[in-house]
């Protein structure tokens, strides 16, 4: 004998699907935007909808309405075999992806909100461009100046951005020209006074002399500041508001070629010079870093057998050290002659390391002092990559040039 049916005989309808699939495209469009940003590409690939989805400029809307990513460090290196395609580390995942190459045969030269800035060395053409999507734009040729090129600063995030030429001799000349996306034009060049009651290291020797001492080990050293050739014009900007608070002021620091800190405040047009660290004749490798609202100095010596890493920052007239790499992690580049590069995102801190010996990239958390080694990139030969530097930005698809 048949069973009776439940249903009385009619056909079940079928069940909606749940999950992204039963959401309104705009919702669909806002739930998109909050995956990580490497997803991004593989978006178009999973359908049809969502391939749609990502190339509406309401999905664009929703992207700009997340208010902070975690940063991306676009890796430089200095490859014998030829250039290799640009890749980043993705602080979040710690996960390597892939970036758009530079136009031209341009380098990066400073990183502001999502968006990096090249230079070409050969003209010094500047051009902004969105590693992620790969958009660009050439910027108007800055004015010209007779005088040495110092620093490269790029400054603004969300918003119009300005980017920062600083040129002259130090110790006492120094001016910058200053370029503002909201106007597509450069003022300037604008001279920069020394700061009220600031004087020249005493200790800094004269900017057309070259000092030279004996190290430790014998080899002749140069006082004068070798820095790599990626990060020949690099600064750090650190953006906070006013002393009236009527308006964010962003200043820039750089290392001079006699290795000292320069500090510029671009909104007052002024600048100083802060004291040594370390004796003119200390051997040792400098950075400067800017990290959230602070900009520090990251030294890299050696003293009594050992080598050590610390950060120090600027604060009430003096240098105070802040965060220090464990013994057992900076003990191995003693007597390896390492070159430093660092850059910093909110509170991470990057630093590279490189020597003839050694090389490796480290990130710390300045606010409670922890520091790890970042994984090996592996290339396409299956060769573990060498990073000499690298400069930080927030993947934003949304941000155009």
């Amino acid at each position: 004998m048949e069973a009776p049916r439940a249903n009385n005989g009619r056909k079940r309808k079928p069940t909606p699907p749940a999950g992204l699939g039963a959401l309104h495209d705009d919702l669909l469009e806002r739930v998109l935007a909050r995956l990580p940003p490497a997803t991004y590409f593989r978006l178009r690939a999973v359908c049809s909808r969502w391939r749609a989805a990502a190339a509406s400029p309401t999905f664009l809307h929703a992207c700009a309405r997340v208010p902070s990513r975690d940063p991306w460090f676009l890796m430089l290196s200095d490859s014998d075999s030829g250039p290799r395609p640009p890749v980043a580390f993705d602080a979040a995942g710690r996960t390597w992806n892939r970036c758009h190459a530079a136009p031209g045969a341009a380098v990066p030269v400073a990183a502001s909100a999502g968006l990096v800035l090249y230079r070409a060395p050969a003209t010094g053409a500047l051009t902004v461009a969105n590693p992620l999507t790969g958009a660009s734009r050439a910027l108007p040729s800055p004015p010209q100046a007779a005088r040495q090129l110092q620093a490269i600063a790029m400054y603004g995030a969300g918003g119009p951005y300005r980017v920062a030429l600083f040129a002259g001799d130090l110790p006492d000349d120094l001016s910058m020209a200053v370029y503002d996306s909201s106007s597509d034009s450069w003022e300037g060049p604008l001279p920069l006074a020394r700061r009220p009651g600031d004087s020249s290291c005493p200790d800094a020797p004269a900017p057309d002399d070259t000092v030279y001492f004996l190290s430790k080990s014998g080899d002749v050293v140069s006082t004068n500041m070798q820095r790599s050739a990626s990060k020949q014009y690099s600064s750090s900007v650190v953006v906070r508001r006013d002393v009236d608070g009527d308006a964010d002021a962003a200043f820039a620091y750089f290392l001079s070629y006699s290795g000292t800190v320069v500090a510029c405040d671009t909104a007052r047009r002024t600048f100083a010079e802060l004291p040594r660290i370390l004796p003119v004749y200390f051997e040792y490798s400098i950075d400067v870093v800017a990290c959230g609202a602070a900009a520090y100095a990251v030294v890299l010596s050696e003293y009594l057998g050992t080598a050590s890493l610390r950060v120090w920052e600027f604060a009430g007239g003096a240098w105070r050290q802040v965060a220090a790499m464990p013994p057992a992690m900076s003990h191995g580049f003693h007597g390896t002659r390492p070159d430093i590069n660092c850059v910093g995102h909110g509170d991470r801190l990057m630093v590279c390391v490189t020597s003839a010996e050694a090389n490796a990239c480290f990130m710390c958390d300045v606010a409670s002092n922890q520091w790890e080694e970042l994984p090996k990139y592996v290339n396409a030969d299956g060769e573990a990559s060498e990073f000499l530097a690298a400069f930080s930005f927030e993947p934003r698809v949304e941000v155009t040039v």
